[in-house]
């Protein structure tokens, strides 16, 4: 459902400017689009990183691949490209984009360090194709590569089985970019698996994007959960913060933060609101109760969404916001894939600000 409010700092102006003997100049309002995106992996990977034997680590390996069949993101990326059909954002933080990649037969098993190259799946590669064959002018504005990890799977070679994880953001042809920057959290979460020790780490990607005569610094990352650790993802966001303090542009911030906006999780949420940061689905007029955007069944096959917790973020620093619009998209079954598949285990969100020019 889409929320939309109107602010009053264009009347705010105006009574300045009546009582005032010196001009002020205000610029025109232009719209700006944005959407966030967690386009999800399509296997429970968390799973794996459980085991506690080399056995049990082949056969969570191969449950994990077989569920990534069965979740075939080529088939999920054309309903995630007619989002953005719909919504023609101006950029697009995107989050869990995926290159997974294949050796056979595997050599990891026997201990070798050969990295597997053969592609599988290209998550980025098959969503560019889908916006291309829709006439959509995008590209690749920026990137940071997160966790990097290769296991053996159980079937009769042993395959071997990587999955390199990306943070990406998409701009829109009329999109100026400059200044891009990405980079790796220091703070990241140390693994023990019946292999060595794996390093889950999570990053973020900035960049200044000029849309009409405004220039924003649009971020967007995607923090660690708190399954195993809170301490992880608080670490991330101080990081951040330390990151953006010194910004003097307009900032948006989107991504998957993995904490919920009722409080009921980590602190995160509300240490970027303590930070300056207001929640665009708020100022839009949503409820702190609604937009929710997870999470679907792993498999992608419930008949209805089930989500019940909002997760998922547009953050505005410094914005002279005079109307917001917002939406979440994902959580309508007519949007599911010709097999019945939801083309993402969350919902992504979509906001639309009217922003004034000074």
């Amino acid at each position: 459902m889409k929320q939309a409010v109107a602010l009053s700092g264009i009347v705010a102006l105006a009574l300045v400017a009546a009582c005032s003997d010196a001009p002020i100049a205000v610029g025109e309002p232009h719209q700006i689009t944005v959407m966030t995106r967690n386009v999800y992996v399509g296997a429970d990977v968390d799973q794996v990183m459980l085991a506690t034997s080399p056995e049990e680590l082949l056969a969570r390996v191969e449950a994990a691949w077989q569920e990534l069949e069965a979740t075939d993101f080529a088939e999920r990326a054309e309903e995630l490209a007619d989002e953005i059909l719909a919504a023609e954002p101006h950029l697009v933080g995107l989050q869990e984009i995926t290159l997974i990649r294949t050796q056979s037969p595997g050599d990891a098993v026997l201990g070798g360090t050969v990295p597997a190259e053969e592609v599988a799946w290209d998550y980025l590669a098959i969503l560019m194709a889908e916006l291309a064959e829709r006439g959509l002018d995008y590209r690749v504005a920026g990137m940071i590569e997160d966790t990097d990890v290769e296991m053996p799977r159980a079937n009769p070679t042993f395959d071997d089985v990587r999955m390199t994880d990306y943070d990406v953001v998409l701009a829109r042809g009329d999109v100026q970019v400059s200044n891009v920057e990405s980079a790796n959290y220091v703070a990241l979460l140390p693994v023990p698996t019946p292999g060595g020790e794996l390093q889950v780490r999570r990053g973020w990607v900035a960049l200044d994007a000029e849309v009409g005569d405004e220039t924003y610094r649009f971020v967007n990352t995607h923090l660690e959960p708190a399954d195993f650790t809170d301490q992880i993802q608080a670490m991330q966001v101080a990081e951040l913060l330390v990151i953006l303090s010194g910004e003097t542009l307009p900032v948006i911030l989107v991504g998957d933060l993995n904490s919920r906006a009722d409080g009921s999780g980590t602190p995160t949420y509300q240490t970027l609101l303590d930070a300056g940061f207001q929640d665009a689905w708020i100022v839009s007029g949503g409820e702190q109760t609604g937009g929710l955007t997870c999470c679907h069944a792993l498999d992608l096959r419930n008949p209805t969404a089930n989500f019940d917790e909002r997760i998922d973020y547009i953050l505005l620093r410094d914005a002279q916001v005079i109307e917001a619009e917002a939406w979440v998209v994902g959580d309508d079954p007519a949007n599911r894939t010709a097999s019945g598949m939801w083309p993402s285990d969350h919902g992504g969100v979509v906001v639309r600000l009217t922003v004034d020019e000074q």
